[in-house]
């Protein structure tokens, strides 16, 4: 089975309400501590509490490698940590995971002047935002824009890994995570 079809799988699962919680015990924790990691993908994802990667795809300790910035930005450590998984760890599968409500794209369409570094968040989401108002009928409309610039944001992301030749060795997949049913959707790959 595809990396993934076993996310999906365990997205259903988690959506459903009847997660298994695989790979959790003392056990598996021992294993990968004495035979090193072997994640069946690499996820660019948001800090958002909101989004605990492993229990959305119902997933363990080392199935999965987290790469955890908010906006789920494409930043040039999180491309590092996503050649290190492909490159190091064989991870076959990238992943960049969008959320609904997401703060930052909020934040980005709603406007005004960040402080301190959060400023580097808007400026990475600020293109996905504009083109998300290019996309609707009304671009004051403030909740359409936001959805609209979740995804195209991932979409951002996705072609941000596309650019380095280690990631793109593995397939490369965005999707969004709907945070009130829990469900994941492909959006691209």
């Amino acid at each position: 089975m595809e990396s993934l079809d076993i996310l999906m799988e365990g997205n259903k699962r988690f959506a459903d309400g009847h997660p298994t919680h695989p790979n959790q015990s003392a056990e598996r924790r021992t294993e990968v501590a004495k035979n090193g990691q072997h994640p069946i993908a690499a996820i660019l994802y948001c800090s958002d509490s909101r989004e605990p990667v492993e229990q959305i795809f119902d997933q363990g300790i080392g199935d999965i490698f987290g790469i955890r910035l908010a906006g789920n930005i494409a930043t040039e450590e999180a491309l590092g940590s996503a050649e290190y998984a492909v490159d190091h760890l064989g991870v076959p599968l990238v992943m960049v995971l969008g959320h609904t409500k997401c703060g930052a794209v909020d934040a980005t369409v709603k406007g005004g002047t960040p402080h301190g570094h959060i400023g580097s968040l808007v400026k990475a989401i600020s293109p996905s935002v504009e083109k998300a108002k290019g996309l609707v009928a009304d671009p004051g409309d403030h909740v359409e824009v936001a959805r609209l610039a979740v995804l195209e944001n991932v979409k951002a992301m996705v072609e941000a890994m596309k650019t380095s030749s280690v990631i793109s060795s593995a397939k490369i997949v965005g999707a969004v995570h709907d945070i009130e049913s829990g469900m994941v959707e492909v959006t691209q790959g």
